[in-house]
């Protein structure tokens, strides 16, 4: 896991530097980006890490190893891992109908008309919703961020995906049983709350709290020291700003550090997106999964569980151009597929940027991204904190780069 020598690992030490160089000439010194963090490994060794740009805004600090970053939905890899560990352990499994677990969600069905005011219609399902559907966002959810459908529309109005509002996990699956699914289950994809209920799942099947299953089944066994729901007090001082872009007045303060929402535990535990790590935490949960979910004689999960994860589950072996019916999501479409809680590349030439078949990777709203190759051996966890993550090509640019790098 310590700093190596990038030759000895097979990369050009002057095109790893080049990468560093892109990122503050394009998105440093003009403003685009605030703070943009690097790591680069392979074979569990970082090879690289850089760290560019002031950790808070009027502050001279600048971003560091120990900064931390709001990962977002970087959250729903972890949160995927902890549900195939009670697989493994024989309490679920993935072709578990979702109602035998949440019985909330028994008699959802899917829309059939209505909404803007108007009582939902709905129709039966073809099957029943199963986890994997959860897992693979094939479940019919949405998010109320999508702005496409009148269930999207009915998320925001409730309120729904508010962490600090009036429901907690299982209130929050209660609600969500009352509204219509966009589509069969098994059927098409769409980006959506579908990790947060398999969140609730973890929580029912295990008995535990979703932040203590993390805390205590994951990272205190992965030494992953720096990760959680709610950042401790004597730790708020590494807690970076955060930044959204607002049409027309450009990058805008979202949350400060120094008194972040981030700093109590909310009341909405999310699975599909509550977590802030550092760079070295989240390396060390892709070096779990690059290792075959063991690292350093800790194991979280078998060999053949995460190889299970990271091939492509939709239906029919269609990639996302296919199914996708997403507005929004932390992909592109062509060439991916998708996993147990991860997007994978299944056709490198379609996907149109230099990889790997079999790779697999996701991102955060807040422009964070990580991906893990199982060929090449290498991962990359890329932080920054800007929202929404499809505002610059920055993730396209940097993969391509690093593979350049490979001597």
């Amino acid at each position: 896991m310590t700093n190596a020598k990038p030759a000895e690992h097979g990369f050009d030490t002057d095109r790893l530097a080049a990468i560093d160089a892109f990122v503050k000439a394009r998105y440093l010194d003009t403003g685009l980006l605030p703070h943009a963090q690097l790591l680069v490994a392979r074979e569990g060794a970082v090879v690289h890490l850089s760290s560019q740009g002031p950790a808070r805004e009027g502050e001279d600090a600048a971003i560091n190893d120990r900064s931390l970053f709001r990962i977002a939905s970087m959250t729903k890899p972890v949160t995927s891992v902890a549900f195939m560990m009670l697989v493994e352990e024989g309490r679920v499994a993935l072709d578990t109908p979702v109602h035998h677990v949440l019985p909330e969600l028994k008699n959802v069905g899917v829309y059939a008309g209505g909404g803007a005011g108007v009582p939902f219609a709905t129709k039966a399902t073809d099957e029943p919703m199963r986890m994997v559907d959860l897992l693979r966002h094939t479940a019919g959810f949405t998010y109320g961020f999508q702005n496409r459908s009148n269930i999207d529309a009915a998320h925001r109005e409730l309120k729904l995906e508010s962490w600090h509002g009036g429901h907690d996990l299982d209130g929050f699956v209660a609600e969500l049983g009352k509204l219509p699914l966009e589509f069969s289950p098994g059927t098409q994809w769409n980006y959506s709350v579908a990790t947060d209920v398999l969140g609730a799942v973890v929580q029912r099947v295990s008995g535990m709290s979703l932040d203590r299953f993390f805390g205590t089944r994951i990272f205190q066994p992965l030494g992953m020291h720096d990760t959680f729901f709610a950042v401790p007090e004597d730790k708020i001082d590494r807690l970076t700003d955060c930044y959204a872009f607002v049409p027309g007045q450009g990058r805008q303060m979202y949350d400060r550090g120094a008194a972040s929402a981030w700093s109590r535990i909310p009341r909405l535990v999310s699975g599909g997106g509550g977590l802030v790590s550092t760079a070295l935490d989240y390396h060390r949960f892709c070096a779990m999964c690059l290792n075959g979910g063991v690292l350093e004689g800790t194991r979280i999960l078998g060999r053949k569980t995460i190889e299970l994860m990271t091939i492509n589950h939709l239906p029919g072996k269609a990639d996302l151009s296919v199914m996708s019916k997403s507005l929004f999501s932390e992909t592109q479409n062509a060439g991916t597929g998708f996993g147990l809680g991860f997007a994978v590349t299944i056709d490198v030439a379609r996907s149109m940027m230099p990889g790997s078949v079999g790779e697999y990777y996701w991102g955060g709203m807040f422009s964070t991204a990580f991906f893990i190759d199982p060929v090449e051996r290498i991962n990359m966890v890329f932080m920054t904190q800007l929202s929404p993550s499809s505002l610059y090509p920055i993730r396209r640019e940097l993969k391509t780069m690093i593979y350049a790098a490979l001597t």
